[in-house]
C-alpha cells in the first residue's frame, strides 16, 4: 500500500477559459501542467464559490423531516432533506436556519456543522455542508420554489425503508443520512 504524500505539488494552471455558459452553469476548461511534466485539459462545471447547505432536521429524537420535490434532472418527485445556496454575506448556519423555513416551515433553536461533502470533485467545485438541525419551531419564509413542498415525517426506525424507496436516490442525501446516524453514536459513546 502506497503512503499519500501531504506535500505533493498541485498541477499548475497556465489558462482558465469559460466555454460555455448557461443561466446556471459555467463550463470552464484549465490547461493543467503536472509535477512530472505531464501536460492536459480538463473540462469542470465552475462553482459560485458560495457553497450550499443540505439539513437534516429533527422534530424529535426518533423523527426526521423530508421534503419532497420536483427533480428537473430526472423529471420526477423526489424525496430528499432541504437544501440551498448560501446566500452573500451568509454563514452555513444562518443559510442552513434560512432554507430550513422556506422550504420545511420550520426554524431550528440548534443547528450543527456535521461534514462537508462535495459531488464529483473531478467535474464539479461544488462544495456543500451538512446540518443537523433540532430543537425545531414552526416559522415560514417565502422561497423561491415554483410549488409548496410537501413535508414528511419520517421516523428513525424506518430507514431501511428509506432507503429501498426508488425517489429517495440523491447520492448527497444518503451520505447526510449516514454522517447524521455516526454523529448520534458518536454523541452517545462520549456520554457512556
Amino acid at each position: 500500500m502506497s503512503k499519500i504524500d501531504p506535500n505533493k505539488p498541485l498541477p499548475q494552471i497556465h489558462q482558465r477559459e469559460i466555454v460555455a455558459k448557461s443561466g446556471l452553469f459555467r463550463v470552464e476548461r484549465v490547461d493543467l501542467e503536472f509535477s512530472n511534466g505531464a501536460t492536459r485539459q480538463f473540462e469542470r462545471m465552475a462553482g459560485s464559490g458560495r457553497g450550499a447547505v443540505m439539513i437534516v432536521p429533527f422534530l424529535d429524537e426518533e423523527t426526521f423531516l423530508l421534503i419532497r420535490e420536483y427533480a428537473a434532472g430526472t423529471h420526477s418527485y423526489q424525496l430528499g432533506f432541504p437544501k440551498g445556496l448560501i446566500d452573500p454575506g451568509e454563514t452555513a448556519l444562518q443559510a442552513a436556519n434560512r432554507e430550513l423555513k422556506e422550504e420545511a416551515g420550520y426554524g431550528a433553536r440548534e443547528l450543527s456543522d456535521i461534514h462537508v461533502v462535495n459531488m464529483a470533485p473531478t467535474f464539479f467545485d461544488a462544495k456543500m455542508n451538512i446540518v443537523l438541525a433540532q430543537d425545531l419551531y414552526e416559522c415560514s419564509l417565502e422561497g423561491d420554489e415554483p410549488e409548496p413542498l410537501e413535508v414528511i415525517p419520517w421516523s428513525v426506525h424506518r430507514i431501511d425503508e428509506l432507503l429501498a424507496r426508488d425517489d429517495f436516490v440523491e447520492a448527497r442525501c444518503i451520505a447526510a443520512l449516514f454522517l447524521v446516524q455516526k454523529h448520534f453514536s458518536r454523541s452517545t459513546v462520549q456520554e457512556a
